[in-house]
C-alpha cells in the first residue's frame, strides 16, 4: 500500500507524508451530515414542538433534554475508549459506523412522531432523547476520531474540519430551510409538518454515516497497528481519566463549556428570538438559512489564512469577542430605539447582516477550537505512549453536550421567568414580556463570550511546538522499531 492515501492512515506516521487526497476529505466530511440534521432539529426546533405543539410545560421539556444531554456525555467517554480499542480488519471505526446509523433513524422519526395521544410524559421524551443522543455518539465520535488518523498536520487537520463543518452545517442549513419552506410553511406548529420533518431526517442520517463509511472502507479498513489490551472497566475509567486530565484539554474544555453553554441557549431560543422579538415573516426567514450558509462558506475559505497568521487559539479567542459584539449589538440598538420598525425589510436586512458576521466568527471560534483537540492528541501520545483519538473527541462531545444542556435550561428557565405564554402568536406578547427576555438573554450571553475568550487564547499548544512534537515522536518511532523496550513508546 505504499504511495497509496491509505499508507498515511497508520498509528505511527512519519513527520513528512502526502497530502490528504480531496476525495477522501469529502468522504470522511459526508459522515457530519447525521450530526447536522441532529443538532439543528434538537437546537431549534425540539423545544418548540414539545412546548408549542405537543403541550408539554416549556420547564419540563428543558429538564429532560438537560438530562439527555448530561446522560449521553458521560456516556461518551466510555464509547470513545471502546472505538479506541476496537480491533477488527475492518479498523477501529468501520464496526461502528455500520452498526448505529439504522436504529438512530428509526429512533429519530418516533421522536417527531411519538407513540401518544395529547402531552408526552416526561419519561417518554427522556427515553426517546436519550436514545438518540447515545446512537448519534456511535456515530460521530468514531467518524471525526478519523481525523487526527488521517493527517498528523497542523494545517491540512483545521482543511479536514473546515469540510466536517462545511458539511454538517449545510445539511442543517437544508433542514432548516425545508422546515420553513416544505414541512412548516402553513404552520410552525404543524404535527404533520414536524412528522414529516422527522421522517426526512431518519432517511438522510441513516445514508449520510453509512455511504461515509462506504466510501472510507478501502482507505481505513485494516487491522490496527496495536491490539488493544483486555477490555477491564478499571483500567478504562483510569485511561479515561488520564486522558481529560491533560492540561492541554483543561484549558480548551474552559473555553469551550462557556461558547457551547451560549450557543445551547441561542439554538434553543432561536424561533422566539426570530418569531416573538424580531418578528421576522415566512419570506424573511426564508432567506435566514441562507445567510447562515454563506457565512459558513465564509469561513471555509478564510479560515486556513487566519490559522497560518494568527494560530489557533488566538483566532478562536477573537472570533469569540467578534461573534459575541455583533449578536448583541441588535439588540442593544433596539433597546435604545435606534432599530428599524420590527417586521420591516430596514429590521430584517440590518439583522441578517449582524447575524452573517456573527455567525462566521462564531463558526470559526469553533472549528478552531475543535482543530485544537487534534494537537491535544499527539501531547497525550508523548507523555503515555498511547494514542487515544476517540477519548479525547468524546471528551469535546462530553463538553459540548453538558454545556448545551445548560445552554439549554437556561433558555427554558428564562421563558419562565419573563413569563412567556404558551401557544403565543408574533406580535401579541406583551412588550414586557419581550424586554424581559431580552435582558436575560443579553446579559448571559456577554459573559459566556468573555469568559469563552479568556480560554481559548490560553490554549498551550502552538503550531511551533506542535511541529517539534511531531519530529520528537518521529525520532522516537525510529528507536522503537530498532528497540521498543527502549523507546518508552508502547509496542
Amino acid at each position: 500500500m505504499s504511495g497509496s492515501p491509505a499508507s498515511i492512515l497508520t498509528d505511527r506516521q512519519p513527520v513528512n507524508y502526502s497530502p490528504v487526497p480531496l476525495k477522501l476529505k469529502l468522504y470522511n466530511a459526508t459522515g457530519s451530515i447525521a450530526f447536522g440534521i441532529k443538532d439543528n432539529g434538537f437546537s431549534v426546533f425540539l423545544l418548540t414542538f414539545y412546548n408549542q405543539v405537543l403541550g408539554m410545560e416549556a420547564w419540563l421539556v428543558s429538564l429532560a433534554l438537560v438530562i439527555a444531554l448530561v446522560a449521553d456525555a458521560m456516556v461518551d467517554p466510555l464509547l470513545g475508549n471502546l472505538s479506541d480499542r476496537t480491533y477488527t480488519k475492518w479498523g477501529r471505526r468501520l464496526p461502528w459506523l455500520y452498526a448505529a446509523p439504522i436504529p438512530l433513524a428509526v429512533v429519530w422519526y418516533v421522536l417527531w412522531s411519538p407513540p401518544v395521544d395529547g402531552p408526552p410524559s416526561f419519561w417518554t421524551l427522556l427515553g426517546l432523547a436519550i436514545t438518540v443522543r447515545l446512537l448519534l455518539s456511535a456515530c460521530e465520535v468514531p467518524s471525526i476520531s478519523l481525523v487526527p488518523e488521517i493527517t498528523r498536520d497542523y494545517d491540512e487537520r483545521t482543511t479536514l474540519f473546515r469540510y466536517r463543518f462545511l458539511f454538517a452545517w449545510g445539511s442543517g442549513l437544508v433542514a432548516l430551510y425545508l422546515a420553513y419552506q416544505v414541512f412548516l410553511r402553513e404552520d410552525l406548529l404543524s404535527l404533520e409538518g414536524y412528522r414529516n420533518f422527522g421522517l426526512f431526517g431518519a432517511i438522510t442520517i441513516a445514508a449520510a454515516v453509512l455511504i461515509s463509511a462506504a466510501l472510507q472502507h478501502r482507505y481505513v479498513a485494516r487491522y490496527p497497528e496495536q491490539r488493544p489490551p483486555p477490555f477491564r472497566i478499571r483500567e478504562v475509567f483510569g485511561e479515561i481519566v488520564e486522558a481529560f486530565s491533560e492540561r492541554a484539554f483543561l484549558i480548551f474544555a474552559a473555553g469551550a463549556l462557556a461558547a457551547y453553554v451560549s450557543q445551547g441557549m441561542t439554538f434553543a431560543l432561536s424561533n422566539y428570538l426570530y418569531y416573538f422579538v424580531w418578528q421576522l415573516n415566512e419570506g424573511q426567514l426564508a432567506i435566514y438559512p441562507l445567510i447562515l450558509f454563506f457565512s459558513v462558506v465564509a469561513v471555509f475559505f478564510t479560515l486556513s489564512a487566519l490559522h497560518l497568521r494568527y494560530g489557533k487559539a488566538r483566532t478562536g479567542a477573537g472570533a469569540t469577542i467578534i461573534s459575541m459584539i455583533s449578536w448583541l449589538v441588535p439588540y442593544g440598538l433596539y433597546a435604545i430605539g435606534l432599530w428599524p420598525e420590527l417586521g420591516t425589510t430596514a429590521s430584517a436586512v440590518a439583522l441578517f447582516f449582524f447575524i452573517f458576521v456573527s455567525n462566521a466568527a462564531g463558526v470559526t471560534a469553533v472549528i478552531s477550537a475543535t482543530s485544537m483537540v487534534a494537537e491535544v492528541i499527539e501531547a497525550y501520545q508523548e507523555k503515555s505512549g498511547r494514542r487515544a483519538e476517540a477519548s479525547f473527541y468524546a471528551g469535546n462531545w462530553l463538553v459540548q453536550k453538558c454545556a448545551t444542556g445548560i445552554g439549554i435550561l437556561l433558555a427554558g428557565s428564562m421563558l419562565s421567568l419573563a413569563a412567556f405564554p404558551s401557544g403565543a402568536k408574533p406580535g401579541a406578547v406583551a412588550e414586557p414580556v419581550i424586554v424581559s427576555l431580552i435582558a436575560y438573554y443579553c446579559v448571559a450571553v456577554a459573559l459566556l463570550g468573555l469568559v469563552s475568550a479568556y480560554w481559548l487564547a490560553r490554549f498551550p499548544i502552538s503550531r511551533e511546538e506542535h511541529e517539534e512534537r511531531l519530529a520528537a515522536l518521529a525520532a522516537l518511532d525510529v528507536t522503537a522499531r530498532a528497540d521498543p523496550d527502549a523507546s518508552g513508546l508502547v509496542p
